[in-house]
């Protein structure tokens, strides 16, 4: 496996940008670079062949942009149904799946989750891509995602060590 085709390059940059992603406490910023992040993914997918990873890192971008402003569950479920139409009619095998059910636990993370619960949902996502991207034979989809879920752990500690306080309309927000 050559390190450096232009495929593995962009990989690299996905990675860059997921790693930075998931170092954000602040789901706003964390969303942002996810969103940008998915769409350098589908660049690299789409180079590596693997169309159904290209079309759910596609569809997983135009998401987390779309969820950072609105938490639509109408869209939310539309958006699953692409998903789950992009995986019917292009996943052949069982693992073309993988980045599918990646994509639609990321739509309900990014959609009707936040801070701890987000996270942990999208920690099930990464472990499923990371599976697709061994198989795939993508280096920087493969470091990316490993590093991803060691930073989401580590970022899901430090919000469960932060302290919080009651707003006054009940909610728990970070001090």
């Amino acid at each position: 496996m050559q390190v450096f085709t232009p495929a593995q390059c962009i990989g690299y940059v996905a990675f860059v940008l997921g790693v930075a992603a998931f170092l954000q406490k602040d789901d706003r910023r964390l969303k942002s670079l996810l969103a940008s992040e998915c769409l350098v993914y589908t660049v690299h997918f789409w180079m590596l062949g693997n169309l159904p990873a290209a079309l759910s890192a596609l569809t997983s971008s135009v998401r987390t942009f779309l969820a950072i402003r609105t938490r639509s569950r109408w869209l939310a479920a539309f958006i699953i149904g692409v998903n789950i139409t992009i995986g019917l009619a292009f996943a052949k095998t069982p693992a073309a799946w993988l980045p599918t059910l990646g994509s639609c636990l990321g739509t309900i993370a990014v959609f009707m989750l936040h801070g701890i619960a987000m996270r942990l949902l999208v920690l099930v996502a990464t472990f499923l891509w990371l599976a697709n991207n061994i198989l795939s034979g993508s280096i920087g989809g493969t470091l990316l995602e490993a590093i991803i879920a060691i930073v989401n752990i580590s970022t899901i500690i430090r919000l469960y060590r932060t302290p919080k306080t009651e707003t006054d309309s009940g909610t728990v927000r970070e001090v």
